[in-house]
C-alpha cells in the first residue's frame, strides 16, 4: 500500500530569492516578484524589442523637453510594495526619482509603465501587473499587443481598459502639451513594414 502524497504550501518567493535567482541565471529570462507570483520571461524576440525601443525613442525627447521625469527600460527594479519587484519594459519615473534611477536603488514610483506582451507574458501583464500597477496609482499603464496592433491603456480607476488602434495621447501632471503617438506608423515600423 503507497503512502499518501504529502501536499507541500507553495513556495513563498521573497524580492532577494529573486534578486539571488537572476545572479545565477544565464537563461536570459526576465524574473519578476508580482502579488506573491514568480513571473519567469524568456528571452524576448526581435519584434519585441524593436516595439520597446521605439516606443521608449518615442516617449524620451518628450519626457525631458516637457521636465516630467526619466524614461527607463528594462532591466531596472521597480519596487512598489515591500515583496515586490518589477521589471516594465518601458516606464517614467518622476523627478524625485531619478537619483534612486541613476544609483542602485530599486525605483520606487512611477508616472507610466508599458510592457510589450508576447504570448509567455500575457497573463502575468494583464492580470498581475495591472493589479499591482492600479493599486500604486500609476496613472497610465499601457500594455503593447504587437500581433493585434493596438494599446491597452489603464489608469488606476480602470475596470476595462481603451484600447487604442490609431493614435495614443498622454498629458501627464506638469506637462503643458500632450506626447503623441501616431500608433499605424508606430506598429508599422515595429514589423519592418515602412522601410
Amino acid at each position: 500500500m503507497g503512502m499518501p502524497a504529502r501536499s507541500e504550501a507553495p513556495r513563498r518567493w521573497t524580492r532577494e530569492d529573486v534578486r539571488a535567482l537572476r545572479n545565477r541565471s544565464a537563461d536570459g529570462a526576465r524574473y519578476e516578484l508580482v502579488g506573491g507570483n514568480l513571473l519567469v520571461t524568456p528571452s524576448p524576440s526581435g519584434v519585441h524589442q524593436e516595439a520597446v525601443a521605439l516606443l521608449w525613442a518615442a516617449l524620451r525627447p518628450y519626457v525631458r523637453r516637457q521636465g516630467v521625469g526619466l524614461t527607463g527600460l528594462a532591466p531596472r527594479d521597480v519596487d512598489l510594495e515591500p515583496d515586490e519587484t518589477a521589471q516594465p519594459d518601458v516606464f517614467v519615473i518622476p523627478p524625485d526619482e531619478i537619483d534612486r534611477y541613476r544609483g542602485s536603488e530599486p525605483v520606487e514610483r512611477l508616472l507610466l509603465a508599458a510592457e510589450v506582451i508576447s504570448p509567455s507574458s500575457a497573463r502575468g501583464d494583464r492580470v498581475d501587473k495591472r493589479v499591482l500597477y492600479q493599486r500604486h496609482g500609476v496613472s497610465e499603464y499601457w500594455i503593447v499587443d504587437v500581433e493585434a496592433r493596438v494599446i491597452e491603456r489603464w489608469r488606476p480607476s480602470d475596470d476595462r481598459p481603451e484600447i487604442s488602434s490609431d493614435a495614443l495621447s498622454w498629458l501627464p501632471v506638469g506637462a503643458t502639451e500632450p506626447f503623441r503617438l501616431d500608433l499605424v506608423a508606430y506598429f508599422d515600423e515595429v514589423h519592418g513594414e515602412n522601410r
